[in-house]
């Protein structure tokens, strides 16, 4: 081997090195920001579901208790903050079951005027909810992921972004309403 063919073969492994770690780092990138992406549509869905949960509980349509536990706990979930906001959720997934999934709720609320489509709205929320949710922590799985190969750690490619953590709640829905 001559060593201008050793420089050549040398200078080319420097190129195909360095252009496998800017397409994994523009790759991360990307997960970075479908990660962001998918935060904000679950922001956006879980705001959607508190404020039909509002609408429903201030709709007249619902006893007063039922109404009063549903628009407590949307206020709770409105207002928690960044550490408490998963348990918020979480109750208000709780108390929006025990509401709907109480004897004729369903009934009573379609025979009332504009009960019908309150609880359509109701259910496309929730369901909404539940598959943001589900995208986001795959997000979260897949950019995790790619943050723990050895390349990514060590050229410190995600740059100084947080790990991304979960987002764990009870999403379940109401019997009536169920997705799945």
């Amino acid at each position: 081997m001559t060593p201008t063919m050793i420089v050549l073969i040398a200078g080319l492994v420097v190129v195909l090195t360095a252009v496998y770690i800017s397409w994994r780092a523009g790759r991360l990138d990307r997960m970075h920001i479908r990660l962001e992406l998918a935060r904000e549509a679950l922001d956006a869905a879980l705001m959607r579901r508190r404020a039909v949960v509002l609408e429903l509980a201030g709709s007249r349509l619902l006893d007063p208790a039922t109404s009063l536990v549903l628009a407590a706990a949307a206020h709770e979930a409105r207002m928690a903050g960044p550490e408490d906001r998963e348990h918020a959720e979480s109750d208000l997934s709780g108390a929006l079951r025990a509401a709907v999934d109480q004897e004729r709720f369903t009934e009573k609320l379609s025979e009332s005027p504009g009960g019908q489509a309150l609880l359509e709205e109701l259910g496309a929320a929730v369901a909404k909810v539940v598959y943001s949710r589900r995208f986001y922590n795959s997000a979260v799985g897949v950019t995790r992921t790619a943050q723990r190969r050895w390349l990514a750690r060590v050229l410190r490619l995600a740059g100084h972004t947080e790990y991304p953590q979960f987002f764990e709640i009870d999403d379940n829905p109401p019997a009536t309403m169920a997705t799945e």
